[in-house]
């Protein structure tokens, strides 16, 4: 009879190697899961909480230009009147004297153009985290323009007895008035102007493009900055501003702060939870 081999005593002394067990795999894995779903949101807050910082720091740049805009102008903006021909925008007015880079002309959460190539006839308006432009040239406005900011259309200083329909009375015309700090010159929109009065409706959904110049509010109350938007004041500030804060606003001489959509003027959750599909009732009231 054969002799069995003989193992060496060198691998019958080797401690047995243990490796991860699938169960301990699995257990690793959902450790590492339930990390990554606590830091993701954290994440994103952070995320966006750079982006609107950086957005205020643009809105800054905007509000030194348009300072030195009125200090070169004997202190006032630049003229308006309506129509397709209307002159005086203030894209026209400070796209070549003042801006110096491309970047400052968007929210960096809305960067994205609605007409990138510049298509005659396109959709020219921007959206919540859409920007307007770029613009057309046969559309009687800057070509190739585009932004995801807006002016106070009540700064202009007004040619003739009104601007589409706004009585000529209600613009500010220049800087130098009481209150700077409650006017808002330069904001979060998703078009190039607005004239807001104190009957405007808020938009039914986040968004909502309204044609015309009535119920101009719409243009800035988007839902940008988790329930806010950033804006420059006419004291040259900058801050956040609650959407249903807009309504408290003096947007216009005449704009009576204590309208129906504010706290002064009565308003209900209610009434927010039931107009449109209720989308701003979640916000703080103002």
């Amino acid at each position: 009879m054969l002799d069995s081999p003989r193992v060496p005593e060198e691998i019958i002394s080797m401690p047995s190697r243990k490796g991860f067990t699938l169960i301990e795999l699995l257990v690793v894995i959902a450790i590492i899961a339930v990390l990554m779903a606590v830091l993701m949101p954290a994440l994103q807050r952070v995320k966006k909480q750079a982006k609107s910082v950086v957005c205020q720091a643009h809105l800054k740049q905007w509000a030194t230009i348009f300072t030195m805009y009125t200090n070169d102008n004997n202190g006032y903006f630049p003229s308006r009147k309506d129509g397709a021909d209307a002159y005086g925008r203030w894209m026209d007015a400070m796209r070549d004297l003042y801006i110096t880079t491309e970047e400052i002309r968007c929210c960096p959460s809305a960067t994205k153009l609605a007409n990138p190539d510049g298509v005659v006839g396109a959709d020219i308006n921007g959206g919540t985290f859409l920007a307007w432009g770029k613009l057309w040239a046969t559309s009687g406005r800057t070509p190739g323009y585009y932004g995801s900011y807006a002016l106070n259309g009540y700064l202009y200083v007004p040619v003739g007895s009104s601007v589409y329909g706004k009585p000529a009375v209600r613009f500010w015309r220049t800087p130098n008035v009481p209150v700077a700090n409650q006017i808002p010159m330069f904001t979060d929109s998703w078009f190039w102007d607005g004239w807001v009065d104190d009957t405007d409706t808020p938009p039914e959904y986040d968004g909502q493009v309204k044609p015309g110049d009535t119920d101009s509010i719409n243009r800035f109350c988007v839902n940008r900055h988790e329930g806010f938007i950033n804006g420059a004041f006419l004291d040259s500030t900058v801050r956040r501003v609650g959407l249903k804060e807009l309504w408290t606003l003096k947007w216009n001489k005449q704009y009576n702060t204590a309208n129906v959509w504010t706290k002064a003027g009565g308003v209900t959750p209610e009434a927010w939870r039931s107009w449109g599909n209720g989308w701003l009732a979640k916000f703080p009231d103002y």
